[in-house]
């Protein structure tokens, strides 16, 4: 026995144990458990570096175990029967025990004080845990350190998530000095130092990001990709990153075989579920981003699974690290990485029931679309937002499949209007008009059908400024409510009509459109809802309002007091923040600055609480107009910078909006005039470097420590804990301390303790401004 000293035999570890890329945050709570618990599991995605994690640790615990730390490699072991002959191998000890067996290995083990790693044990879990489980019980001084794509399932084990490396988030600016921030990014940049030393990471921080995101942050993934620098560029490896399974193909030759290609690690990890673990991995291909069990059971539930299959196998998939489990606010939800989900794909596009699981996937979101239709004309805008968001990618993935072989263009249609708040208030007209195109390019789509896509692509072209294209759009409806013998299209293609005049600048032909569209719709509502694009009479009362106040029409106070009462009696914030900037455009055109100003920073304030992207453009732009006028020139400049930003991120044209567009120039040219060219766009290139949240902290004039943070935080911002993000999720609905306490069965004292933490934690002096980070940081949509 005495050979298994340490000072006889060298524990084996691999030489290049002490490399590693990042983790710091990972290895800090490796080695705290590892401290704790006799059996710490660290469970991850293939290629996510389990091993390379913790045979570093294991490295740098020696001094921690008398008699060593040692390494069993397993992966290349097939049979669970040798087992116990593998550990004696690493351990040294054939010669002492020539037929190794649990028993005589316990033997052995029973007074020494070691570390015991077991590398790769996920195809031999069951006799692994039954090894682990004698050790924990008749070995005190052994400690064990599994490798395991999913955890042994032995009491008083502790499993630990290996996550892929930290990666900026979608849309986050990303420089040069960010690259070793991230650890997906400093790993990148390390390999290409060594495979590639001419190629600089640095200075290609937004292409590194994108690629590291399109490789969810896998280290093994990163590592093949940085092969191809020797012969592409990051551009070049990124355009063929679609097929990466079999794009990443040339690895080391000296790492295992399944690690060698991406395609043979995930293969790997396949070929140990079960035949009913792989139907599901499969199905589970057609979500795109996340998807909650409601989901899984409607679009994974067919021959020869049942629906009471779904749930037992989704847990058996998360159990084995294919599926990922989030939590956004109190409710669950799943995700598969993108790479094992191409490879599901790869293997449901070989297979028969391909059309049937999309057609169920499209079904699906077809009816959550159809459910949350009138909840983004009323009180409900942002539960809407918060229940609807997460689920775009598969919206839009639904939409696709709708357009595509199996085409079903009134499915199709019928998401794409019930999204039409979503793209109104919070996604921008620039993908609206996107679908918008694919609809109308189907000849299928006739009719009632087509007149409805129809309004709606005039809506939006008008959102967009781009007239020349609303021209066409708007022409074909008039065409087709003309045929018609029923006022509903016609009252909405007038409004339409009525709306592209206002933004031509003929306001007193404006108001000859638009105020027999009011009478109607004020009289006549029980068409409205099947006739394009509006659901009652804010709009025409709203556009009515505007064009009155241009043609200096003294009836104007009127639409605009009309106006606020519809939007408040929808209690849509929506509507009632554009009610307070109609009348603000009012106060501003009669001279009356200071209540102009008073009423478009508190429209800005309301939209910016709920989130909405497209009004606060133009509230922005408008309190630039109030303070050219007031004198205070180079905030007025910094504003009309940074309202162009915010255009030019809706894909907004200022030229096709008559009326802003001349107030915009006048504002422009008597700050030229008084600023002097230099020092105008000096200001107004620092306006426009500003992101969304810093124009509406500028033009709300709030202290810089006061005004809302970009959502989706990098990891430098500390992080909520699960209970806090539920609570997060609370006040985003709406809910107050007690409501939440009543919710989660706590407190009222311990709601607002919480409420206080998570303020006090984000920097954040509002609950409106938690509701926006929720929404956003749990609903990013993924990269593109």
């Amino acid at each position: 026995m005495g050979r298994l000293a340490a000072e006889q035999i060298t524990p084996t570890l691999p030489a290049e144990t002490g490399e590693i890329i990042g983790r710091k945050r990972e290895i800090g709570e490796i080695r705290s458990l590892l401290s704790a618990t006799r059996l710490l599991t660290l469970t991850g995605t293939a290629g996510v570096g389990k091993t390379r994690l913790a045979t570093h640790v294991a490295a740098h615990a020696r001094r921690a175990f008398p008699d060593g730390v040692w390494l069993v490699e397993l992966a290349s072991l097939q049979d669970e029967q040798l087992l116990a002959v593998a550990v004696a191998e690493a351990l040294g000890l054939q010669e002492e025990m020539p037929q190794p067996s649990t028993e005589s290995m316990i033997d052995c083990l029973r007074t020494k004080q070691l570390l015991l790693v077991l590398d790769n044990c996920e195809h031999l879990v069951e006799a692994c845990a039954r090894l682990a489980d004698a050790l924990l019980g008749a070995a005190p001084g052994v400690r064990l350190l599994a490798t395991s794509r999913e955890a042994l399932g032995v009491p008083g084990e502790t499993p630990f998530i290996v996550p892929p490396l930290s990666l900026p988030a979608p849309g986050d600016e990303v420089t040069g000095g960010d690259v070793l921030r991230y650890d997906a990014l400093a790993l990148l940049a390390e390999r290409a130092r060594n495979i590639a030393p001419q190629v600089d990471i640095v200075s290609q921080p937004a292409a590194a990001a994108r690629l590291c995101r399109l490789l969810d942050g896998i280290p093994l993934a990163i590592e093949l990709a940085a092969v191809w620098l020797r012969v592409l560029s990051l551009d070049q490896i990124i355009d063929r990153l679609g097929h990466r399974l079999r794009f990443l193909t040339r690895g080391y030759r000296t790492a295992l075989p399944r690690h060698q290609t991406l395609g043979a690690a995930v293969e790997w990890s396949f070929e140990l579920c079960s035949v009913q673990e792989q139907i599901m991995w499969e199905r589970l291909s057609v979500f795109a981003g996340g998807f909650d069990l409601a989901a899984a059971e409607e679009v994974c539930s067919a021959a020869p699974l049942a629906r009471e299959d779904v749930l037992p196998l989704l847990a058996a998939l998360t159990g084995k690290s294919i599926v990922t489990r989030e939590t956004c606010g109190t409710r669950v939800r799943y995700r598969i990485l993108e790479t094992l989900r191409q490879y599901g794909q790869d293997r449901l596009d070989r297979s028969e029931t391909t059309p049937a699981t999309r057609r169920r996937h499209a079904e699906h979101y077809q009816r959550l679309a159809e459910r949350n239709r009138a909840g983004w004309f009323g009180s409900n805008q942002v539960e809407c937002f918060i229940r609807v968001v997460p689920e775009l990618p598969n919206l839009r993935a639904a939409l696709e499949h709708c357009l595509g072989e199996d085409l079903r263009v009134e499915e199709a249609m019928r998401i794409f209007t019930s999204l039409e708040g979503y793209w109104t208030f919070f996604g921008g007209p620039s993908e609206a008009r996107h679908w918008i195109d694919r609809l109308l390019g189907c000849r299928q789509l006739t009719g009632q059908d087509r007149f409805g896509v129809l309004t709606v692509g005039t809506f939006f072209a008008l959102m967009q400024g781009r007239n020349d294209l609303a021209r066409p759009l708007l022409e074909e409806c008039r065409l087709l409510a003309d045929a018609w013998d029923r006022q509903g299209p016609k009252a909405v293609t007038r409004f339409l009509s009525g709306r592209l005049t206002l933004m031509e600048g003929d306001y007193q032909e404006a108001v000859r459109l638009l105020e027999p569209v009011l009478d109607w719709y004020e009289d006549d509502t029980g068409e409205i809802t099947e006739d394009g694009v509006l659901r009652n009479a804010f709009l025409p009362t709203f556009y009515l309002a505007l064009s009155a106040i241009f043609a200096g029409d003294p009836r104007a106070g009127g639409w605009v007091a009309r106006c606020r009462e519809i939007a408040e009696a929808a209690g849509s914030r929506g509507e009632i923040a554009l009610a307070m900037w109609a009348a603000g455009i009012g106060h501003w055109s009669s001279g009356d600055l200071a209540q102009a100003a008073s009423l478009f920073r508190s429209s800005l304030r309301l939209e910016r609480s709920a989130g909405y992207r497209y009004s606060p453009a133009w509230f922005v732009e408008t309190l630039a107009w109030v303070a050219a006028a007031q004198g205070n020139d180079v905030p007025a400049a910094r504003l009309l910078g940074a309202a162009g930003t915010m255009r030019r991120l809706l894909e907004v044209s200022l030229e096709g909006f008559r009326p802003y567009h001349d107030a915009h120039r006048a504002a422009e040219s008597s700050l030229r005039a008084r600023l002097g060219d230099r020092r105008y766009r000096a200001a107004a290139d620092e306006g426009a470097s500003w992101d969304v949240n810093e124009a509406i902290g500028h033009a709300l004039q709030e202290p810089p420590e006061a005004r809302e943070p970009t959502p989706a935080p990098g990891p430098s911002q500390p992080e909520l804990t699960p209970r806090e993000a539920e609570v997060a999720g609370l006040v985003a609905e709406g809910l107050r301390n007690r409501d939440i306490a009543a919710r989660l069965v706590i407190s009222q004292r311990t709601a607002e303790g919480h409420v206080k933490h998570i303020l006090d934690k984000l920097g954040f002096t509002s609950r409106a401004q938690i509701a926006a980070w929720y929404v956003n940081r749990f609903t990013a949509p993924p990269d593109g």
